[in-house]
């Protein structure tokens, strides 16, 4: 599933559509009325933790003509949290979450609906091209993916979402403080979060506390803080914590740059199977006992788990 820094740059795709008017629509999802969104103006797009939000309305609105005045230049840098906390993802992106919360005034404008995109596992959205097969099915078809749901613009250009979800909401679910990606995320909270009586691998993947954060980078920054991931939160010392979320941040940061100038990102220790000093790397399937489990790759030598006194008895 695409994590936060992927779902920015989708977002990235979208912006410059905003403030065009829809002059055509396909797809084959169900979750929509399409011909509900023939002759809308795209009005808005905003990214919140896995989620995208795209506003349609019946005309502009000043915020859409400001948005759409918006350039991306993909060429320029990109400061971290500790560089700069108010900038830490590129200045499109940062205008977007900025009008986040000044969109919520005008959340009661019937003229503005909102539509919320959840990817799944291989989601993306494109800009002008359709995705092509790149190898045979089962069967040994070489069949191209479905879109979800394709715009055409009065500009010519069009828009192709694959594999998501697609629900009506009334307007963005905006929670900064628990974003990583959001210069409001709350480092306090996220350390409470982390200290709890649960492994911390399970506490990353919690949404209400870090969204945004995924499997790849949930992997990622346990290697980086030499924390294995079935440790007990509430058995690591704070510093230890602290370690943890600062590499959260600056993980997604990097990844979020990477993704926006087009370039690869280095894996540590995800899909590995030696670590960087040499080590097996275990591959496991760990999640809440009724919850989903996802492949976990840690080095049991780099990440020593940290066990109470009764666990190591049994």
């Amino acid at each position: 599933m695409p994590e936060g820094p992927t779902v920015r740059r989708f977002c990235s795709r979208v912006s410059p559509f905003v403030g065009q008017q829809v002059v055509k629509v396909g797809g084959r999802t169900r979750q929509i009325a399409l011909q509900d969104l023939m002759g809308q103006w795209l009005q808005d797009c905003q990214v919140h933790g896995k989620n995208l939000y795209v506003a349609f309305g019946c005309g502009l609105t000043p915020e859409a003509t400001s948005d759409n005045a918006r350039e991306l230049d993909d060429g320029k840098s990109h400061n971290t949290h500790e560089e700069n906390a108010s900038n830490s993802f590129p200045p499109s992106e940062a205008t977007t979450s900025t009008n986040l919360l000044d969109s919520l005034k005008n959340e009661e404008n019937p003229r503005r609906k909102w539509l919320r995109f959840h990817f799944g596992l291989y989601g993306s959205v494109r800009v002008n091209e359709l995705a092509r097969a790149k190898q045979g099915n089962k069967r040994g078809d070489w069949k191209d993916p479905t879109p979800r749901l394709i715009l055409h613009f009065t500009s010519g250009g069009f828009l192709v979402f694959y594999n998501c979800r697609i629900l009506r909401c009334s307007s963005p679910s905006v929670e900064p403080t628990c974003d990583i990606l959001s210069s409001e995320f709350d480092k306090g909270k996220a350390l409470r979060a982390l200290s709890l009586p649960r492994p911390v691998c399970i506490s990353l993947m919690d949404q209400r506390h870090f969204s945004g954060v995924g499997n790849i980078i949930k992997n990622e920054i346990l290697f980086l803080a030499e924390v294995h991931p079935l440790s007990l939160g509430s058995l690591l010392p704070v510093e230890t914590l602290r370690t943890l979320v600062d590499h959260a941040i600056s993980f997604t940061a990097q990844w979020l740059r990477n993704k926006m100038q087009g370039e690869p990102l280095h894996y540590h220790i995800y899909m590995k199977e030696h670590c960087e000093k040499g080590h097996k790397v275990v591959k496991e399937s760990i999640g809440p006992p009724c919850g989903l489990q996802r492949l976990t790759w840690y080095c049991p030598t780099c990440q020593e788990r940290v066990q109470s006194p009764t666990q190591e008895r049994s």
